[in-house]
């Protein structure tokens, strides 16, 4: 495996711009569509929001558009160069759907999570991982 080819292969634009994608569904996902209801299910208040457990808010943002810089990178890698829009979105549904959500159904099972919770969080995965892929895959 030659890692110079591989990363050579990686649109860092098209990482970065898919994951300030991510960032802005994620605004709208948590905000006005279903902000009130996650917030609910959570158990939390608007003031526990706004205190961060102990992070600023900015700080919070700043590592999790990094965090989402991360795995665009890694979708960018797993896709490759020679991808196209299609690949790049049936690969985000994979990843979401098989990888993600199958791993967030613990969170139901073990910590007993409600069931609406998985399914508002798994759907914010699934639209930001199929967008993403689509974006990645279809600029070279």
């Amino acid at each position: 495996m030659n890692f110079e080819e591989i990363f050579a292969g990686v649109n860092f634009l098209a990482v970065l711009v898919s994951a300030l994608s991510a960032f802005v569904i994620g605004w709208l996902w948590y905000g006005p569509l279903f902000g009130k209801q996650w917030m609910k299910l959570n158990g939390f208040t608007e003031e526990q929001l706004k205190e961060g457990g102990g992070m600023s808010m900015p700080l919070i943002m700043i590592i999790n558009y990094v965090a989402t810089v991360l795995a665009a990178f890694a979708i960018a890698i797993f896709i490759g160069a020679e991808s196209n829009m299609s690949f790049g979105i049936f690969a985000g549904f994979i990843i979401a759907i098989f990888w993600i959500g199958t791993s967030r159904l613990n969170d139901v099972l073990y910590e007993r999570k409600p069931f609406g919770l998985f399914l508002i969080n798994v759907g914010y995965y699934l639209v930001i991982y199929v967008l993403m892929g689509a974006i990645i895959g279809a600029w070279h």
